[in-house]
């Protein structure tokens, strides 16, 4: 059975992110060990275009990883994580289901595997103490912030888990704090341990 056979059965007939059945095609997820239908997806041409062409994206054709980022599928899910990192940049629905989505750490560790672009590369988050921070690190507050427009401070040495990086911004990360999504300078903040 050739890779794509085994993916069409597996996907049903369907692309494996939106749903769509036409103009379905085999796509290997970049940075992958090797071609087998563990490591692709079937996926219709308008995914793969706006995936080979992050210029061209449509925000709101990606609200369909809603569904698709819960299959049991490690290539599907890293796909959904990889996109899903790249829209909550400027898309706060994007930021909610990446807060949600539950992968197993190897599985995490491949879809990051590659995220960073030669721009991407350069810029590296550091902490109070220059401590590199990565997405889905925890760190604690070192100073009590006021939260602008949500008329709360955020108290010196309160956790926040799971952060992401602003790309394009060293000096910002993203956490939840009291229930809400904040930006958060990285020179307020140490990595935990």
């Amino acid at each position: 059975m050739s890779i794509e056979d085994e993916l069409r059965q597996r996907a049903e007939h369907k692309c494996e992110l939106c749903s769509a059945s036409d103009k379905l095609g085999v796509f290997t997820v970049p940075s992958s060990s090797g071609e087998s239908a563990s490591q692709s997806l079937l996926i219709c041409s308008t995914c793969t275009e706006q995936i080979e062409h992050p210029d061209k994206m449509d925000v709101h054709h990606w609200r369909c990883l809603n569904d698709s980022m819960w299959t049991p599928e490690p290539a599907v899910q890293v796909m959904a994580w990889r996109l899903l990192t790249r829209l909550c940049a400027n898309e706060g629905w994007a930021r909610d289901l990446l807060d949600q989505l539950y992968m197993e750490d190897d599985v995490l560790a491949w879809a990051k595997t590659g995220m960073e672009t030669a721009d991407e590369a350069e810029i590296i988050h550091k902490d109070a103490n220059g401590a590199v921070l990565c997405a889905g690190d925890t760190i604690t507050l070192v100073k009590d912030l006021p939260v602008k427009g949500a008329g709360f401070t955020a108290k010196r040495g309160t956790p926040v888990r799971n952060i992401s990086l602003v790309f394009g911004n060293a000096e910002h990360i993203e956490g939840r704090v009291s229930g809400q999504q904040i930006v958060i300078l990285t020179k307020f903040v140490k990595k935990s341990a």
